[in-house]
């Protein structure tokens, strides 16, 4: 099943963090809070503005982003949780 994101609407996937402290203190998953970093699943053709023109996204396929601890809707498609959130929701793109 393909999932394809309409207008400026991005689709990641949250990448697992650490479940170890820099302590070295193992951190049990009801502890644990939703990881920040995402991969760029898929994105839309663009957002289109008043004068009908689409402009394209930033991200593109394969990105490593910074998305917020609450940002988008998570939906669960074939067993793989996603993520799906505006252009806008993310903060920075990991180079």
């Amino acid at each position: 099943m393909a999932l394809r994101p309409l207008h400026d609407r991005v689709i990641v996937k949250r990448l697992e963090e650490a479940k170890t402290s820099a302590g070295g203190i193992l951190i049990p998953d009801s502890a644990a809070e939703k990881p920040l970093r995402a991969e760029v699943i898929s994105v839309g053709p663009g957002k289109r503005s008043d004068d009908g023109k689409v402009h394209p996204l930033d991200v593109k396929k394969g990105d490593k982003v910074l998305i917020g601890k609450y940002s988008g809707t998570e939906v669960k498609i074939e067993g793989e949780e996603l993520v799906v959130l505006r252009e806008d929701d993310i903060m920075a793109v990991i180079a």
